[in-house]
């Protein structure tokens, strides 16, 4: 059987999904989509900032 490929953005939505039910802590849903806390926390932030389209991938190439 093939490994099952995802999107980061379709993980990025689970976990805000898994994020507002409120069941789980940060700790155990970043250690379930194996993620940093602090990503975790960069996802929160940009979904509370700006809602599921700010979780895109960001270019990290600097502003000339």
């Amino acid at each position: 059987m093939p490994w099952k490929e995802t999107r980061p953005m379709n993980e990025r939505i689970k976990f805000i999904a898994k994020y507002l039910e409120g069941i789980d802590s940060i700790t155990s849903l970043c250690e379930e989509f194996e993620i940093s806390r602090k990503t975790g926390y960069k996802w929160i932030k940009r979904f509370d900032d700006g809602g599921v389209l700010a979780l895109e991938t960001k270019s990290s190439a600097p502003n000339l």
